[in-house]
């Protein structure tokens, strides 16, 4: 089944570091119960303000660190889900019975994460091997 990252935008409430209320952290804890009931959760979590973390630029062979804060709110991620849903639509669905996420306009960007089948010939097998037993040592340190 497809899966797809949920990327909580995020606003300048969301980087002046400012928490959910009760009322809201239920609400979206009833959403959330409603998507693993679903089978449709696979992670989810918030992410701390851009001030807390740091970018990393490539350039050839340099890395440059850019501490945050960063400027540019709209392109910044506030949280995230991974779903696993037949389809974009249904992600899409999903969102849309989402409560907002934010005490102001908020959005939602919903993006399908690439499979090994998405790659073509470039994974060769060998490699698909190793992804296959990173995704197995990932998922026995998860359980």
């Amino acid at each position: 089944m497809p899966r797809f990252m949920v990327m909580v935008k995020a606003t300048p409430d969301s980087e002046a570091g400012v928490m959910p209320t009760e009322a809201e952290f239920a609400a979206m804890g009833a959403f959330n119960e409603a998507l693993v009931k679903a089978g449709v959760m696979e992670a989810g979590e918030g992410l701390h303000p851009s001030s807390r973390g740091a970018r990393v630029a490539f350039s050839g062979k340099d890395r440059r660190v850019i501490d945050g804060p960063f400027a540019e709110t709209k392109e910044l991620v506030a949280g995230f889900w991974i779903w696993n849903c037949a389809s974009l639509q249904e992600a899409i669905e999903w969102v849309r019975k989402c409560p907002n996420p934010m005490r102001t306009d908020s959005e939602i960007e919903v993006r399908q994460i690439f499979s090994a089948e998405d790659f073509g010939e470039a994974l060769t097998p060998e490699l698909r091997e190793q992804e296959e037993r990173l995704r197995q040592q990932v998922a026995s340190r998860a359980g």
